[in-house]
């Protein structure tokens, strides 16, 4: 039987809607803003986010480590830095910096910074190049005080670079006593805010031993010491503070803590040199003692040559023993390895100029000294062939530099060639600076004498100026 369906034919396809013009028009745009990403990678003007970033992003603690551990190496200032082919961080000042580029408002790390750029300035050539060290320290521990004004700590820190800051031998005594002040000031805040912040206690302890409050500081140091028995700052200072005391065997056994703990601080070599020879070689004529002094500067060479460091002090003090002890060729040999690396540094000068004379070569050390104390060009500088600037009359070390010069020029006067009206000016700017010093007032008296003499025709008689044992300065070798 045949069937028939009335109505709408059955379809067994799913139905299709219509063309939707929105529809269109936003396949359209997508199609047309794919086709846009695309050369805009092409271009290099869109980063593919699928791709790898150049360098791996590095969060401040890592640099913060890494800075810890370049410190530990003793490679606080690595001059390979001033090279273009030089990685990025190389030490730990560059360390912290980079830590700071990623947080910029963390105090711990600017005081760190700070404290780093303090202890870097003992290994630089010469004063200026440490002035300009610990103005950079005395920004960077300032940002930190901002950042935190309340931390035991940041405060220290605050301290110890002011005090370090104060001894630099540009700065003139009366800006040193400003200095001092303040760094007292800042180390109070610290120990009230933590009295059991070892390093605060450090700190605290060696500005009171530059304000000759012996007693105070002893107590500190030892009491610093005490509480942070690994720390290399508490064992330095202490050693510091018996040293002003005159305690040369109890300093050197600090001192050796300290470089236990870091032992690639160069300074802290320098420091114990100087106390066998200063304090216990003066007390004995045993020569043994001055080759430890020998070694411990000889040890300070080495380790600064491993390092690249390019500071002509351990070959300085190699040379005053050699002098101190009457080997005058070696002394010289060592003086003018020290010239090498800085040829512009007066102190160098200076202490060559002083070796010439107990060698009594009186000609040679003239221009080595007029070098050290006014200055000279590279024509007239017979030895290093460099211009060097005078050094400014701010230091008992440097006084001695002017006593030697003013006394070398008396003695080598005479009636035809006459240098005392240059020697009799020399003498008058350190009795005025420091007359009141009985040994070199003595120096003073007895060069005028000789110039005095001149007058009256009568030969002049060599005055040897001892050899100076300055009283060391917040830490600084």
């Amino acid at each position: 039987m045949e069937r028939h369906f009335a109505g709408k034919r059955p379809s067994f396809r799913p139905a299709r809607s219509g063309n939707n013009f929105y529809r269109v028009i936003l396949l359209i745009s997508l199609i047309l803003a794919g086709v846009w990403v695309l050369m805009g990678i092409e271009r290099g003007q869109i980063i593919s986010p699928l791709l790898p970033t150049p360098t791996p992003t590095r969060m401040a603690e890592s640099y913060f480590l890494e800075a810890q551990a370049y410190f530990e190496a003793g490679r606080l200032d690595d001059p390979s830095n001033e090279t273009p082919e030089a990685p990025a961080v190389n030490d730990a000042i560059e360390a912290y910096q980079a830590a700071l580029q990623t947080e910029p408002d963390n105090a711990q790390i600017w005081a760190e910074l700070a404290r780093i750029q303090t202890y870097s300035s003992s290994m630089l050539r010469n004063d200026q190049e440490k002035l300009a060290r610990l103005e950079e320290a005395m920004e960077s521990s300032a940002r930190a005080i901002e950042l935190a004004p309340d931390d035991s700590t940041v405060r220290a820190i605050r301290a110890f670079v002011l005090d370090w800051y104060a001894y630099t031998p540009l700065v003139g005594g009366e800006r040193r006593e400003e200095l001092l002040g303040e760094a007292e000031r800042e180390a109070s805040r610290a120990f009230q805010l933590d009295p059991e912040n070892a390093q605060a206690l450090a700190y605290y302890a060696e500005i009171l031993a530059d304000q000759q409050k012996w007693t105070q500081a002893e107590k500190y140091a030892a009491q610093a010491a005490a509480l942070d028995p690994e720390s290399m700052d508490t064992h330095r200072v202490y050693g510091y503070v018996l040293e002003t005391l005159g305690k040369y065997n109890s300093a050197i056994q600090q001192y050796q803590e300290a470089a236990r703990i870091n032992p690639n601080m160069t300074f802290l070599y320098i420091r114990i040199g100087q106390n066998y020879r200063e304090g216990i070689c003066s007390q004995s004529l045993a020569e043994s003692c001055y080759d430890r002094a020998l070694d411990y500067f000889d040890r300070a060479a080495k380790i600064n040559e491993q390092l690249g460091i390019q500071n002509p002090l351990p070959f300085i003090e190699i040379a005053r023993t050699y002098t101190q002890i009457g080997q005058f060729f070696a002394a010289s040999i060592n003086a003018e390895k020290a010239l090498e690396y800085d040829a512009t540094n007066a102190q160098t000068y200076g202490q060559l100029g002083i070796i010439f004379r107990r060698a009594r070569n009186y000609e040679g050390a003239m221009s080595l000294l007029k070098c050290a104390v006014r200055g000279c060009t590279a024509e007239e500088n017979e030895m290093g062939k460099a211009d060097v600037q005078g050094l400014p009359l701010t230091s008992f070390s440097v006084a001695y530099y002017y006593v030697e010069y003013g006394t070398n020029l008396a003695f080598l006067s005479r009636p035809n060639e006459n240098y005392c009206p240059e020697a009799m000016q020399v003498l008058e700017e350190t009795r005025l600076a420091y007359g009141s010093d009985p040994t070199l007032l003595s120096i003073i008296e007895d060069s005028e004498g000789i110039c005095n003499r001149l007058q009256g025709g009568q030969v002049a008689v060599p005055t040897i100026t001892p050899m100076p044992t300055e009283t060391p300065s917040a830490g600084l070798p």
